[in-house]
């Protein structure tokens, strides 16, 4: 996280008198991948990387955002007619018009903030940008009394109205109920959440980033999420959340082969998941570790989201005995994340340095992740 001590000096280049310091962190998900939409469940932690503000209220009817990333300032009203131009101030206005929405009589404020949020890393930067401000706003306007689970809400819906993205709700959940050395299975159908100690002794969780994506023809997101309310459609249940592979089997022959092996993956990844869950209760990293590789074959060979560069590094680690490795976001470029014994640590982290860059042209970035809090005041 960005040291609120110069995030409190920027403001005080821009802004005169006092302000309060709020952070909220980016996110990883273990496991639980495309599986938001067809009612499943998530897997996601808080990460020690993040967005720190530093804001105050200044009296009037008006925002004043200093971007230190971009080295810019917007300043916008918090009326609907009021978007910014600005892409990035886009978020702090669909923020505050969402707590608006919750009954926040959200005022003039002053602010400055900034990230270290690996770009292309799939840990969402932009949630938590969202949840940072909307935990800021919620205790100057509202002292507190908005619950969380509307936070995150917030912060969803300040992307589908106002940025024009529309995303799930775990990376605002993973970045607003955030708990260190605790992952969270979400239920995307219910919205019911447990947390799950993560404290694996004698391994390190880390990313490593291919630096590449691939842009497809088409809308292969969509594609896929057609193939799975297909088949939900063809067995008669709402989502395949319902569904059990000896009921996927009863219809292959009434379904297309691509169909069925899309529905295939995310049937089998509702089930990995829950083995995780079972599996970090007993301290079984190495079970971990199984799924995650499981995961990764059923998103390259089934559900077709991987690309050549990501199998590449997947295979690296497991012939340097990494403990598991997968792909983690929506697909076709980004990063693997990694369950590595410390013994392991640098001599998979040189060989996959050294080896895709030998292969592609350029080194990928190494993260190693620690599992923290959530969105906080600082000060």
């Amino acid at each position: 996280m960005i040291d609120n001590i110069l995030v409190k000096r920027a403001f005080a280049d821009h802004f005169p008198g006092r302000c309060d310091i709020y952070a909220a962190p980016g996110r990883i998900n273990l496991i639980g991948e495309h599986t938001d939409y067809n009612g499943g469940f998530v897997f996601p932690g808080a990460v020690d990387f993040g967005i720190t503000v530093a804001i105050r209220a200044n009296g009037t009817d008006r925002a004043r955002a200093f971007s230190m990333d971009f080295g810019e300032m917007a300043e916008f009203g918090l009326r609907e007619e009021d978007l910014p131009e600005k892409p990035w101030a886009r978020y702090i206005f669909g923020v505050c018009r969402e707590m608006q929405k919750l009954g926040v009589e959200v005022q003039g404020f002053d602010c400055a903030f900034a990230g270290d949020v690996p770009l292309g890393a799939g840990m969402s930067s932009s949630a938590a940008l969202e949840s940072a401000f909307a935990y800021a706003l919620n205790e100057m306007f509202a002292d507190g009394r908005i619950d969380k689970f509307e936070l995150a809400r917030a912060g969803q819906m300040s992307e589908h109205h106002y940025v024009g993205v529309n995303c799930g709700i775990m990376d605002q959940f993973a970045s607003v109920f955030g708990k260190k050395g605790n992952l969270m299975r979400l239920d995307c159908r219910s919205m019911e959440f447990q947390y799950f100690p993560f404290d694996p002794h004698g391994y390190r969780l880390m990313l490593v980033n291919s630096v590449v994506k691939h842009e497809l023809v088409g809308s292969p997101y969509n594609q896929r999420r057609a193939s799975c309310e297909r088949v939900a459609a063809a067995l008669g249940v709402e989502t395949l959340r319902d569904a059990e592979m000896p009921d996927l089997e009863a219809i292959k022959e009434r379904i297309s082969e691509e169909d069925y092996r899309r529905a295939a993956y995310v049937i089998g990844e509702k089930q990995r998941v829950l083995t995780v869950c079972d599996a970090l209760l007993h301290d079984d990293y190495e079970k971990v570790g199984e799924c995650m590789y499981r995961t990764h074959e059923g998103l390259s060979r089934e559900y077709e989201v991987s690309c050549e560069e990501l199998d590449f590094l997947v295979e690296i680690a497991r012939e340097c005995g990494v403990s598991g490795s997968r792909i983690m976001g929506g697909g076709f470029g980004g990063c693997t994340i990694n369950l590595v014994k410390n013994e392991l640590y640098d001599g998979f982290v040189q060989r996959a340095v050294k080896e895709f860059a030998a292969k592609y042209g350029h080194e990928p970035k190494i993260y190693g992740i620690t599992i923290s809090d959530g969105a906080r005041r600082l000060e």
